[in-house]
């Protein structure tokens, strides 16, 4: 399985109905996975899954305020154009 670690910034409209289905009304502090990079730097995200690709999403104070934005977009039809560009990609 393809293994993807993202930032908010580049959230896609997927990832992110991803996110709004697995938590509902927010993460908390049990749903945060810590982990650190090549760079040795720590590294806090949450984990959402498709077949295919297991993505961890940097978790920010801006990955709410991204999430709330795409729910209330989905409550009034408007479509936020998504980037495929991922940080770090690596295969399991």
């Amino acid at each position: 399985m393809k293994r993807a670690i993202i930032d908010y910034k580049k959230l896609t409209n997927d990832i992110l109905n991803l996110l709004v289905e697995k938590y509902p009304d927010g993460y908390n502090d049990d749903d945060i996975i810590r982990f650190k990079n090549a760079k040795n730097e720590m590294i806090e995200a949450v984990e959402v899954r498709t077949e295919t690709t297991i993505y961890l999403v940097k978790v920010s104070k801006h990955l709410s305020t991204s999430i709330q934005n795409h729910e209330d977009n989905d409550a009034t039809d408007m479509s936020i154009s998504g980037n495929d560009n991922f940080i770090d990609e690596f295969d399991e």
